[in-house]
């Protein structure tokens, strides 16, 4: 058997009104909660749910609502300044995952005190602040991994900052919560759990355990993708809330890989949604795998029930029409990829060719 150890402290609580009928386990964290979230939480309710079960404590909170989409080291500054001058103890993330990553990023940086150069710099404590998710996107899985993904504008791509004290202490999962989210966010969010769960088999770091989340992952997940484009019912929201959290457990043991390290680029120069990036980039990386035989991507299509043509396929009628980004802007990429350490981690090792030829392709 291969070595390896297994990590996820998270208590995870699964189910309708969740947040309302268990809200006393908010009380072992703290008495000032420090909510991070963006506007589309106060419109769905799960703010409201968790401001009211807050109050049955008796436990006050503050709210930071200002969480943009790929959150900045300017976000993260301007919630430790607010969180340090309510006092809160603990924090609260409701959304997707821009709220969730900049809540790990407040909660670790309010009690280790970096330069705006060093918050990159790898080597954090197992140290944060305690934390409470709540997830109303079924996508990045972030409630259940030790990873927060921040906007690196001196680097000019988004990098990753990871500690064991990034693991929220408790995850609430209520598919009710995306019960209107709209489509592009829908499709977009579950081809990023589609990948994590994909990219967590196709890691030189995945395990036994980590393989047997991730195939439990894409056999809920993968006959919903095609479902994401039209209206789903709440019990598939449902199960796709948790097919997105079994690939956050997958790449919190695994890492993600080759396609991750390249969407950064597409994110961050042209605006593409993390999850649709993801997408555009995940079947040139899948080809290029059945090309090499790596032996996972056999495992990968069992678990989807379909033929690589098919997985493909699918991804492209939900991908739409795409991007118009140059050429040479693509083969910018491909050799900025080439330095990121995701690429390190593939179960194979694509060379900056084959990389420039998944972005050409791609578009």
């Amino acid at each position: 058997m291969k070595s390896f150890t297994y990590y996820m402290p998270t208590r995870v609580i699964c189910g309708r009104d969740c947040v309302l009928e268990q809200g006393e386990l908010f009380r072992e964290l703290g008495t000032h909660a420090f909510i991070v979230t963006g506007k589309s939480s106060a419109k769905n309710n799960s703010l409201g749910d968790v401001l009211a079960a807050l109050e049955k404590n008796g436990q006050t909170a503050t709210v930071f609502d200002r969480v943009t989409p790929n959150p900045t080291v300017a976000c993260v500054r301007e919630g430790i300044a607010l969180l340090t001058a309510a006092g809160a103890d603990f924090i609260v993330a409701i959304g997707g995952g821009s709220p969730m990553d900049a809540a790990k990023a407040i909660a670790t940086l309010a009690v280790q005190e970096r330069t705006d150069e060093e918050i990159f710099a790898g080597g954090y404590e197992a140290k944060a602040l305690p934390m409470v998710h709540v997830p109303t996107t079924a996508g990045t899985g972030s409630e259940v991994t030790p990873y927060s993904i921040l906007t690196n504008d001196a680097r000019q791509t988004k990098t990753s900052i990871t500690s064991p004290a990034m693991f929220p202490r408790l995850a609430f999962l209520d598919g009710k919560y995306m019960e209107n989210l709209p489509v592009a966010s829908t499709v977009n969010t579950a081809l990023d759990a589609f990948s994590h769960a994909v990219e967590g088999m196709l890691s030189r770091n995945a395990t036994p355990l980590s393989d047997m989340l991730a195939k439990e992952s894409l056999r809920i997940l993968y006959p919903l993708l095609s479902k994401t484009a039209g209206k789903l019912t709440l019990e598939e929201r449902d199960e796709l809330l948790y097919a997105s959290m079994l690939a956050g457990m997958t790449i919190a043991q695994s890492g993600t890989t080759a396609v991750h390290g390249m969407g950064y680029s597409l994110t961050y120069f042209y605006g593409v949604d993390h999850g649709r990036a993801n997408g555009l980039l995940l079947g040139g990386a899948l080809r290029l795998c059945e090309k090499k035989k790596v032996p996972a991507l056999g495992e990968i299509l069992l678990a989807c029930g379909d033929t690589l043509e098919g997985v493909c396929a699918t991804m492209d009628t939900l991908l739409g029409k795409r991007e118009d980004i140059p050429r040479e802007r693509l083969e910018e990429f491909a050799h900025a990829a080439m330095g990121n350490k995701n690429i390190k981690k593939s179960a194979y090792e694509p060379t900056e060719e084959e990389v420039r030829d998944i972005y050409l392709n791609a578009f």
